[in-house]
């Protein structure tokens, strides 16, 4: 939008504000997602005895075969140990991935 004669209008303020909240509430959720995963791929890392390139590749595999969104499977995982409860199907399939890269 064009700026008025004036300068922007306080609509168009009002406008830019509200896109750059957007924008910095959108960051701040990829920082916190980044830093979950992050966290899942530790306990990955440290339950497997694997490098973190292979904590990374089960976090993965996993989300891909439980169709679950990576960022709800590293919740899950980082939330498991103090609550001492993991989805069937994301235990399930973490066991079975760490047992195939253990072996790699």
């Amino acid at each position: 939008m064009p700026d008025g004669p004036d300068g922007p209008t306080g609509h168009q303020v009002q406008q830019r504000l509200g896109e750059l909240q957007e924008e910095n509430d959108q960051l701040q959720e990829a920082v916190h997602s980044h830093a979950v995963v992050d966290q899942a791929i530790g306990v990955v890392i440290a339950l497997g005895r694997l490098a973190p390139e292979q904590g990374w590749q089960v976090l993965k595999e996993v989300s891909q075969h439980t169709n679950i969104k990576l960022r709800e499977v590293a919740e899950s995982i980082v939330e498991w140990p103090p609550t001492e409860k993991l989805r069937d199907d994301i235990r399930i399939e973490l066991e079975r991935q760490l047992t195939r890269h253990a072996r790699a």
